[in-house]
């Protein structure tokens, strides 16, 4: 290599380690958080939920799987139906919905009505990740398409380490009404910001809703889909009840739990960029560690949780294991996908939150037959599950090299 050359290259890796994302992203992550808010806020307080509506903690953890319902099979619905919509636009559209939700689940009277709110709420939740994400992929150069999707991502994260610790404190003090309150101004701004500020992306060529479709249906895109889903389930299995586990097993009290949720939302939002991070390196092969990882430390928590500081140190390594898989997951998608990803990335959030949905569903069951103790043993087991659907992936993109 000739010294020309090698300057050359060494310029443009020098310029490549320099590339920084576009700061017009930084609205598709506050997008992201205000989302990851109203996703994730319930669980925090979920005991005063449960207790101003009269209802039980296990009847109170539905108002969380009809949210994750109405992601998995809002998304692709709504994606269909919006398909001729550009982008941008559909995102605006996206976060007038999630206002609406929003507003309306803070005035709802009872329990039926709150349910009710909440699934229009998450309607916007998968098309707005999907549509935000695949955006996201196109400001960026090619090598950098994983860390993009993690730091729109982030938001979800970020919401977990500022977004509901705050919603959880203004709910303990002020009701939980208060909470959903917040997250509807901050909707608000979600949706100034990416008016003025996210650019109009040109759609190369159009793609017909049946090549989305097909896309979608893809073996190798189903078998990703799946052990997403699996992963979102053994999250969710035990992160919908951590409140009453925390209070109850580990013996923290109400008002520590808040502080407990900031250091989680810390390890998710680490776990996350990490995620990024090696989903743009090798994407299959991390995903296998990290499923394999997850299900250890769920095992280990099913002892851990007895005492209080090892409990803690055991949530954050489950918190980071648990979110880096979220980037690699989408990635792999969109990217095996490439020439219709739309419906890919959304159905990629509704497979996650139909994920979510199972877990809290099979969380309850497990409360009911033998108690609080068993779900981490259930978690450990569905992330297994998607420890062999990821094995199974990697063989089979073996054989079609």
């Amino acid at each position: 290599m000739s010294n020309t050359t090698a300057a050359v290259v060494s310029a443009e890796i020098g310029t490549a380690k320099k590339e920084k994302m576009p700061i017009s992203l930084i609205w598709l992550t506050i997008g992201a958080f205000a989302i990851g808010m109203t996703e994730f806020l319930v669980m925090g307080l979920l005991p005063n939920v449960a207790n101003d509506l009269n209802v039980s903690i296990p009847k109170a953890g539905q108002i969380i799987t009809s949210y994750a319902l109405g992601v998995a099979f809002g998304a692709p619905l709504l994606t269909i139906l919006t398909h001729s919509i550009a982008k941008k636009k559909l995102l605006v559209l996206l976060m007038f919905i999630f206002i609406l939700g929003n507003g309306l689940s803070m005035i709802a009277p009872n329990y039926t009505l709150l349910i009710i709110a909440r699934i229009m709420t998450a309607l916007a939740h998968g098309t707005f990740l999907g549509a935000g994400t695949l955006i996201a992929t196109h400001l960026v150069a090619p090598h950098k398409k994983g860390s993009a999707v993690a730091l729109v991502l982030a938001g979800l994260t970020i919401a977990n380490i500022v977004g509901v610790p705050f919603g959880t404190f203004i709910g303990q003090q002020f009701g939980w009404r208060a909470s959903f309150g917040v997250i509807t101004i901050l909707g608000f701004i979600a949706l100034l910001g990416i008016a003025k500020y996210i650019p109009s992306i040109k759609e190369n060529q159009h793609v017909s809703i049946m090549q989305e479709i097909n896309a979608v249906m893809k073996p190798q895109v189903l078998l990703t889909l799946v052990a997403g889903l699996f992963g979102c389930a053994s999250l969710f299995a035990l992160f919908t009840y951590i409140s009453p586990i925390l209070q109850q097993i580990s013996g923290f009290q109400e008002h520590s739990v808040t502080w407990i949720l900031v250091l989680f939302g810390v390890s998710v939002t680490i776990g996350n960029l990490i995620g990024g991070k090696l989903a743009d390196w090798k994407t299959t092969p991390y995903l296998i560690v990290n499923y394999a990882i997850l299900s250890i430390v769920l095992a280990i928590f099913t002892v851990t949780l007895q005492n209080p500081i090892l409990a803690i140190i055991t949530l954050f390594v489950w918190g980071a294991a648990a979110f880096s898989i979220m980037p690699g997951i989408q990635l792999r998608t969109m990217t095996l996908a490439s020439e219709a990803p739309m419906l890919v990335a959304t159905s990629n959030h509704s497979f996650l939150n139909l994920g979510n949905a199972i877990g809290a569903y099979l969380g309850g069951l497990v409360i009911t037959i033998v108690g609080l103790e068993g779900l981490p043993w259930l978690a450990s087991a569905l992330a297994f599950i998607g420890f062999i659907l990821v094995l199974i992936i990697y063989k089979t993109d073996e054989k079609t090299v």
